[in-house]
């Protein structure tokens, strides 16, 4: 019973801000402000939760070290002359030519509570350290697309240390 809850307060979560907090999280929007722009209340742990599982999915983050190729996995819905409808599930190949990486930790050196780490971080702006803060992170090293805000963050990181 207990998992069937939780499977039921997941699809609704999903169904009810799961699609805004994706599309906002593609624009770049921080994790406070897609707190505001949603309609429904939604902890923003659970935002980050929402937005990790996107960028796993989009291949914004690599819990290993990103191919030249990977594949995204989409469903089509499709409607027969019958008007039944099912959802096939289509694979693309996506080239990483084009996009480049960086080796995050930052889950280990939050662990930890790496003084020149904790240093740099008081200095990132508020939007980014929410973004390290709340994330779930592991203990393990993972891979992230380097975009405008990974790149603050790196610039920030390596003037403090």
């Amino acid at each position: 019973m207990k998992e069937f809850n939780k499977a039921l307060t997941n699809f609704i979560n999903d169904a009810a801000v799961g699609g805004a907090i994706r599309h906002l999280a593609d624009l770049g929007y921080s994790i406070s402000e897609i707190s505001e722009n949603l309609d429904y209340p939604v902890s923003k742990e659970k935002i980050a939760a929402f937005m990790w599982e996107h960028f796993i999915n989009i291949g914004k983050i690599s819990m290993e070290e990103p191919k030249q190729f990977h594949e995204v996995a989409s469903f089509v819905k499709e409607q027969d002359a019958f008007g039944r409808i099912s959802f096939r599930k289509v694979t693309r190949t996506v080239d990483n030519a084009d996009k480049q990486y960086i080796k995050c930790e930052f889950g280990k050196l939050l662990y930890q509570k790496d003084k020149h780490f904790l240093h740099a971080f008081q200095k990132l702006e508020p939007e980014d350290r929410e973004y390290i803060e709340l994330m779930p992170w592991p203990l393990t090293c993972v891979y992230h697309e380097l975009d405008q805000r990974m790149k603050r963050i790196k610039n920030m990181l390596l003037y403090y240390q």
